[in-house]
């Protein structure tokens, strides 16, 4: 009687899955670290030499020469904003982790700090001054400020207290709203790219307006529950396939959004910055 020998059936899903998931964080940490160096190309360095009123030229409103303290908030916020957008791609790397954990250490304070320091300015302007889009924006982006100083606190304080994993989980949870104003500047450009400004206005009281003011950051938090409970939810060929489509596709859009903005927009500021 013969033997069968059963062979080890090769998880394509899984490969996949992997893979999409890859691509998909690469483009993010490469994409999000060019918007890092356009914000302090055009806001920080404008700070510096004194060009503040340059900021109106995008946002409307931003800088107000009666109102100092709203505008050095944010004037730290996008400054902070812009640091840690670069170092969080830094942070997140493994072998950065395991190879130079006291970089890690060093550049990680410097990174809590910065998010500290951002979420502090952009509240202190919402307070002070308040959004172009009134109440409802106040509330979203006041919520925003709020979530990154607590996750920014909670990332040092278990990083302190050596409890790694519930750092590394806090410390994703930050990163997902660290980059939640690239994605809003992201989602807007499309938006008016492809709708022409539908449910848009100039005071940003529209719908898609209002949609907004939590869009931007409510669902990447989701996003990174699910990357950190990725390991303990049930596992089907038919869920990996679904999923890896869905990084795929959001992927492309990232990667076609990066070389738009990079092109017509981030590309020459940074130039500029480094002429």
């Amino acid at each position: 009687m013969s033997e069968q020998i059963s062979l080890p059936k090769t998880d394509l899903s899984g490969k996949a899955l992997q893979l999409v998931s890859t691509l998909l964080v690469a483009t993010v940490w490469i994409s999000s670290l060019l918007f890092g160096l356009f914000i302090l190309s055009f806001y920080f360095i404008a700070l510096l030499e004194g060009n503040t009123a340059q900021w109106n030229e995008i946002l409307p409103g931003l800088y107000d020469e009666t109102s100092r303290s709203a505008t050095t908030g944010i004037g730290v916020h996008f400054a902070a904003g812009g640091i840690i957008l670069v170092l969080g791609c830094i942070q997140l790397l493994k072998s950065v982790r395991r190879r130079s954990p006291a970089l890690h250490r060093w550049v990680g304070r410097l990174y809590v700090l910065a998010a500290i320091s951002a979420a502090v300015g952009g509240l202190v302007f919402i307070f002070i001054k308040g959004t172009i889009g009134g109440l409802v924006m106040d509330i979203g982006f006041a919520g925003y400020g709020l979530l990154m100083l607590v996750a920014a606190v909670e990332t040092f304080r278990h990083a302190w207290a050596k409890r790694f994993d519930t750092h590394r989980a806090w410390a994703i949870r930050l990163f997902a709203l660290a980059i939640g104003s690239w994605l809003y500047r992201m989602d807007y450009g499309f938006w008016l790219l492809f709708t022409d400004g539908l449910w848009h206005t100039d005071s940003f009281s529209g719908s898609f307006d209002y949609f907004m003011d939590f869009f931007f950051y409510l669902p990447n938090l989701l996003m990174a529950e699910l990357f950190i409970r990725r390991h303990k939810m049930a596992e089907h060929p038919a869920l990996k396939w679904l999923a890896a489509s869905g990084l795929f596709v959001a992927t492309a859009f990232l990667l076609l959004a990066t070389y738009f903005f990079t092109k017509h927009y981030w590309g020459p500021a940074i130039l500029d910055l480094f002429a």
